[in-house]
C-alpha cells in the first residue's frame, strides 16, 4: 500500500514524496482485554464548511461518527468531548453536547458503558467566576446535560475552580457536590498544567504531595461515586505513587502519552488502564498491543 503526496520542495517547486508501508491488521473480536482502554477520539473538521472557525465548530458529522464506530470495533471506549484539543481550544459546551449525544444515539445499547463524556465548567469564563457556588452550578449544568441524554461522565479540570479555589478545603467542597449529583461512578481527570497553564496550582497546592492528598481525600470520601482517575502529569513515579493509594476497585487511568505502554504493563505493584489521546491515531496498534498483553 503506497501514499503519494505533492509538496513543495526548497526551490519553491512541488515534488512527488511516495510513503510506503504494510497497514496493521484489525484484531479480530471478541476483545477481552485485560485492561481498560479509552480513546480520546477526535472530531473529523469539514474543510468545505463556510462556518468561521472563530465563531463556531464546522465538524464533518458522517465521517466523525464512523470513526467512532471504528474505536469501538476495536473494542476500545471513547472518552468523548473531553480532550485537550477540543475542550477549551475548540467545542464550546453546546457543540460538546451535540457531539456526546449523538455519540450515544449512534451506539448499540450495550456499547453506550463504553463512552464516557467530559463534564466541566467551560461555558464559565475563569474571569467571570466569583465564588465556589458558580463553579459548581456550572458543573451541574454540564452533568444535568449528559444525564439527561444517558451518558457516563468524566468529570473534567475546571478552570474557574483554579481561579477561585484557594485551598484543598474549597476543592473538596466543589468536588463533593459535583459527585453527589452523578447517577453513576464517574471518572475524575487530573490534568497538569504543562497541558493548561491556567490549572496550576490545581487541588489548592503547588506541591505534588500536598495536592495528592486532597485529590486522595476526595476519592476516598465519594469511593461509591468515583470509577476511576486520570492522570495527566508526564511522570510515570507519580501516577504509580497515587495507584497503590487508590481506594480498592478505584481505577487508575494513565493519560501519560510518553510512558503509557510501561504504565499499561505493571509491575509487581500493579498497572494503569488507559485514557489516552494517542489511541487515537493508533487505535490499531493499541488494540493489537492489548490483545496481546491479554
Amino acid at each position: 500500500m503506497s501514499l503519494s503526496l505533492s509538496l513543495s520542495a526548497a526551490s519553491g517547486k512541488p515534488t512527488r514524496y511516495t510513503m510506503s508501508a504494510t497497514p496493521n491488521a484489525a484484531p479480530a473480536g471478541p476483545h477481552n482485554y485485560s485492561r481498560v482502554a479509552f480513546s480520546a477520539a477526535h472530531v473529523v473538521a469539514d474543510p468545505f464548511s463556510g462556518v468561521d472557525p472563530s465563531k463556531g465548530a464546522a465538524i464533518d458529522w458522517d465521517k466523525t461518527l464512523a470513526f467512532r464506530r471504528h474505536l469501538l470495533d476495536l473494542g476500545l471506549g471513547i472518552a468523548e468531548a473531553m480532550d485537550t484539543a477540543q475542550r477549551g481550544f475548540g467545542l464550546d459546551r453546546n457543540a460538546a453536547l451535540e457531539l456526546i449525544t449523538r455519540s450515544l444515539d449512534a451506539a448499540a445499547p450495550a456499547e453506550r458503558d463504553r463512552i464516557f463524556s467530559g463534564v466541566g465548567t467551560d461555558q464559565l469564563a475563569p474571569e467571570d467566576a466569583r465564588s465556589l457556588d458558580d463553579v459548581i452550578r456550572a458543573y451541574a449544568d454540564q452533568i444535568e446535560a449528559v444525564q439527561k441524554v444517558g451518558g457516563r461522565m468524566i468529570l473534567m479540570a475546571s478552570r474557574a475552580l483554579a481561579r477561585v479555589g484557594v485551598s484543598g478545603d474549597d476543592y473538596r467542597f466543589v468536588y463533593d457536590r459535583a459527585l453527589g449529583l452523578a447517577d453513576k461512578p464517574v471518572i475524575l481527570h487530573w490534568l497538569g498544567d504543562m497541558f493548561d497553564s491556567s490549572l496550576k496550582g490545581y487541588w489548592g497546592a503547588h506541591h505534588f504531595e500536598e495536592t495528592l492528598e486532597t485529590a486522595l481525600a476526595i476519592i476516598h470520601d465519594n469511593r461509591s461515586k468515583v470509577d476511576g482517575i486520570k492522570i495527566s502529569l508526564l511522570d510515570a513515579q507519580k501516577e504509580g505513587d497515587m495507584r497503590r493509594r487508590l481506594p480498592e476497585g478505584v481505577k487508575m487511568y494513565t493519560g501519560d502519552d510518553f510512558n503509557c505502554p510501561e504504565l499499561i504493563k505493571g509491575d509487581a505493584q500493579g498497572y494503569s488502564h488507559a485514557l489516552l489521546g494517542i489511541f487515537d491515531p493508533i487505535a490499531l496498534a493499541a488494540s493489537a498491543a492489548l490483545a496481546a498483553l491479554a
